[in-house]
């Protein structure tokens, strides 16, 4: 049975009965070419893919002569955001270890526990507690039915993310958070990357988001990530949201001015970051 929390969730976000009961139609967001359909009267799926770090963390650590950490014998976790908001103790749908090219794969994932979205966390030392969604039920107004394959988690090294509080500066992660948080790791953040259908970065977009008093917390980093504006993405599409460090809030958030990209749900949390790639269509690049 369903908890009143993830009721009212539901409620909230506008899903359709399906979203929040049982499967009806295919995922076109998602591969399905080598996938088999699923056990509907158990509802169970296997999510794989490859773990890596995020692109911008890659390049920013190459950059300044250091080697890129090893995701090799490390685990993810994956897990409904939704429930981890209204923190559900039955928010963790499965565990994989990550092998030596960044292959995991998760079986017996219970689709009956996912409401909103599916994500993998990854949380390690030298590393930022974050997830990344590889399922939004915004695609499909319902849960999967098929394996969900090719799915691309993200790890953000603890150096980026002190990068990208730089960018922000110490002083408006304060403010927005009423001197609770001195980090984007403390506040809670999002970070997105707007790209387009072939998978590169995409400059000059605008992230809008469906509650205007949350507006002002979005910010662009710079590619060198020593500043950032509240203008439009640069060359490396990425932008940034910051948490009030306080409870879990949830929204929409899309592209100004744009039709391909559709209207995205998004959390956040204090403690951890969201990862959330904004891409024309119903497919993943």
């Amino acid at each position: 049975m369903m908890r009143p929390s993830l009721v009212l969730c539901c409620a909230l976000l506008g899903l359709a009965p399906a979203a929040c009961g049982g499967s009806v139609d295919p995922d076109p967001g998602v591969d399905r070419s080598d996938s088999t359909m699923v056990d509907l009267d158990h509802l169970a799926i296997t999510v794989s893919g490859h773990a890596e770090l995020f692109p911008e963390a890659a390049r920013l650590l190459e950059a300044q002569g250091r080697p890129a950490p090893s995701l090799d014998g490390l685990s993810l976790t994956l897990e409904e955001p939704l429930r981890v908001g209204v923190s559900d103790a039955d928010s963790v749908l499965g565990q994989s270890a990550i092998g030596s090219a960044g292959e995991f794969s998760v079986p017996e994932v219970p689709v009956r526990d996912i409401h909103m979205s599916l994500a993998a966390r990854f949380e390690h030392e030298g590393f930022v507690r974050s997830s990344t969604v590889v399922f939004d039920t915004v695609f499909t107004r319902t849960r999967p039915r098929t394996d969900i394959i090719g799915a691309r988690v993200w790890a953000l090294p603890t150096s980026f993310h002190d990068a990208l509080t730089r960018a922000v500066g110490e002083s408006w992660i304060r403010a927005h958070t009423n001197d609770r948080a001195r980090t984007l790791r403390e506040a809670g953040f999002i970070l997105g990357r707007v790209v387009d259908a072939s998978g590169a970065p995409v400059a000059g977009a605008r992230v809008v988001l469906d509650r205007g008093d949350l507006a002002h917390r979005v910010y662009y980093p710079a590619p060198d990530f020593l500043s950032s504006t509240q203008d439009a993405t640069s060359a490396t599409g990425l932008f940034l949201y910051v948490h009030s460090g306080a409870a879990a809030e949830t929204f929409s958030l899309s592209i100004q001015g744009s039709k391909d990209y559709q209207a995205r749900n998004a959390g956040a949390a204090a403690g951890m970051g969201l990862v959330l790639t904004l891409y024309p269509g119903n497919t993943p690049p």
